[in-house]
């Protein structure tokens, strides 16, 4: 057994998807910074700014256990409502055509780690109702607003993974 999960610490990718350039479209690169920013280095988890997906990010997604997105996506919501979808519910969701413009991207780096039996087990998509996707560095208010829950979300699904795997383990 790996020694990072039987000590009930994950091998974490915490990946945000998206592009800077474009309003809200830039929720994932924001949100690891944030999450960097609250939570500092936690041990077993990897921060990645995936800006807008590239076949290259397979590997890094296959070689974690666990797996958490952050991204813009259309939730038929509120403007900045937040909904974390887990495992098969994020899967489906994914497939929906539901994100923003590299959902093609997503689902195929998901594919492509089931196929190889590489799909993290455990996987999450932050997801953050957009009021604007367009030219500019800045996020709109209500997205701006919803920041500090995603981040929450997240790393609460985070604790209760590991604590899922320490509680495995005994």
């Amino acid at each position: 057994m790996d020694t990072a999960k039987h000590l009930g610490h994950l091998n974490v990718l915490v990946m945000g998807v998206g592009n800077s350039l474009l309003t809200d479209e830039a929720v994932g690169p924001q949100a690891i910074k944030r999450f960097q920013e609250a939570y500092g280095e936690l041990l077993g988890v990897s921060l990645l700014d995936a800006g807008t997906l590239s076949f290259t990010l397979a590997d890094e997604i296959g070689a974690a256990d666990a797996l958490i997105v952050f991204d813009a996506a259309r939730l038929n919501a509120t403007v900045g409502s937040v909904r974390v979808l887990e495992g098969k519910e994020m899967d489906d969701f994914v497939r929906s055509g539901k994100l923003t413009v590299h959902e093609v991207g997503l689902t195929d780096l998901l594919d492509m780690a089931r196929m190889t039996g590489d799909l993290p087990a455990r996987r999450a998509l932050v997801a953050i109702e957009p009021a604007h996707v367009g030219w500019g560095l800045e996020l709109s208010p209500a997205v701006e607003a919803a920041m500090p829950t995603a981040i929450q979300m997240a790393h609460d699904v985070l604790s209760r993974w590991n604590a899922e795997c320490v509680e495995a383990a005994q």
